[in-house]
């Protein structure tokens, strides 16, 4: 089982021109495992849009936020963010009563699981690929709102993971198809210019 909440949405930060300049609140989906077992599933089943959030240093729930195609994880929402690390905070026994404590998040594709690490434990691939997010105090606004939304569901994991791939493997045939389309115009505008210019000496 996972526990699913909704966050605000906003505007994304340095959008590039071929991705989207705000995302609303259901573009953005925000889960988390109810246990250390389930967090297992969550790091084996992810997708490449995720996003792990973590408190640093300390025991806490996993988080993730599921971003739509062209977000990066530099380009999260101000307000998706801080949703996200106030919610991360409230679900770390110690964290919880600390005044302030600081948020590790990373693509899910950047987690490291290895079979000698505890159940839930885990590590990155490169440091380099972990962001920081100092959450000053606990927002009971924040954490309220997000947390009435919550909804406990049982995700088909290898579903959702196979229409991704299905997803992702459709894009990358139009992508293709469209390339080559575009190629074949400029041949064929190309050749034609060539006549033209062949005519106009001839004649």
């Amino acid at each position: 089982m996972v526990f699913f909440f909704t966050v605000r949405g906003g505007a994304v930060v340095n959008p590039s021109s071929d991705g989207p300049a705000t995302l609303a609140s259901s573009d953005v989906t925000c889960y988390m495992g109810t246990d250390k077992h389930e967090n297992e599933h969550l790091i084996e089943w992810g997708l490449p849009t995720d996003v792990w959030f973590h408190v640093e240093r300390m025991s806490s729930a996993h988080v993730y936020l599921r971003l739509p195609r062209g977000v990066s994880i530099d380009q999260i929402p101000r307000e998706s963010l801080e949703d996200a690390c106030q919610l991360t905070k409230a679900n770390s026994i110690e964290g919880c009563k600390k005044s302030h404590v600081q948020i590790v998040y990373t693509p899910w594709a950047n987690l490291h699981k290895t079979a000698d690490m505890a159940v839930g434990s885990i590590g990155f691939h490169s440091g380099r690929e972990r962001r920081h997010y100092m959450v000053e105090h606990r927002c009971n606004a924040i954490v309220n709102r997000v947390t009435k939304t919550k909804a406990e569901r049982f995700p088909d994991y290898a579903g959702e993971r196979r229409a991704f791939e299905d997803d992702e493997l459709a894009r990358r045939k139009a992508a293709t198809r469209l390339a080559r389309a575009e190629a074949d115009a400029a041949n064929k505008a190309d050749a034609a210019a060539r006549a033209g210019r062949a005519a106009e000496r001839q004649g």
